[in-house]
């Protein structure tokens, strides 16, 4: 048996994209992996509006118009297509319920949960909560309940926000994307070697992820 065959994922917590792009990640790695053939997903931090304030006063609406300078109305239709998008590969979104923060501390939450091999139950878990039950995954309270709910001990979790135990890796993360050029997410580097940017339509990642198992093989 092949050793499993590992994707690096950079994405934020807060990009609509990452959310959707792993969910067609999922489905390529099925149908992969129904021939036998593993892979070893690792998640890797990227702030995509590091200056957004932990309590964000506005909604959704407003802050993509404040930021990217479109009118409210063109904010709204994009708004909607996301979600349409979202939809269609089994998320409900609700931008009328999500809550803006800075992702810093999540992040660091995640390597935690990395440490204790919860990564991806933890990271399934901020998201839905971001983006379809609106909570607040900035507050190191927050985010502490949620990370209770996959395994995480609370009290854990505060301690080592309060002590930043994590934030060097979240560091070393941020400096390996800019090391490969990565400036959005989702951003997927497969066996180190090939990297596929965006929520791809699953047939793409399943064809990235069979060209690189087969090129290790003959190698």
């Amino acid at each position: 048996m092949s050793a499993p065959l590992k994707v690096d994922i950079w994405s934020d917590i807060a990009c609509p994209w990452c959310y959707i792009g792993k969910r067609k990640f999922e489905r390529a790695v099925d149908q992969f992996s129904a021939e036998g053939r593993e892979v070893e997903v690792e998640y890797h931090s990227f702030e995509l509006s590091p200056d957004t304030p932990v309590d964000f006063e506005g909604s959704t609406t407003e802050f993509l118009s404040e930021r990217k300078g479109m009118p409210v109305d063109q904010v709204e239709g994009m708004l909607a297509q996301v979600t349409s998008i979202a939809s269609s590969v089994g998320l409900d979104y609700d931008f009328d319920k999500v809550v803006h923060t800075n992702t810093l501390r999540a992040h660091q939450v995640l390597h935690l949960a990395k440490a204790k091999g919860l990564q991806a139950q933890l990271k399934e878990r901020l998201l839905k909560a971001y983006f379809e039950q609106g909570r607040h995954i900035g507050r190191a309270e927050d985010l502490a309940d949620l990370a209770a709910e996959v395994g995480l001990d609370r009290a854990e979790v505060l301690a080592a926000l309060e002590s930043e135990e994590f934030l060097a890796d979240v560091r070393a993360d941020m400096n390996q994307a800019r090391a490969y050029g990565i400036s959005g997410v989702p951003f997927f580097v497969i066996d180190q070697k090939y990297g596929v940017s965006g929520a791809q339509e699953s047939d793409a990642f399943v064809q990235a992820l069979t060209q690189a198992w087969d090129e290790r093989a003959s190698a």
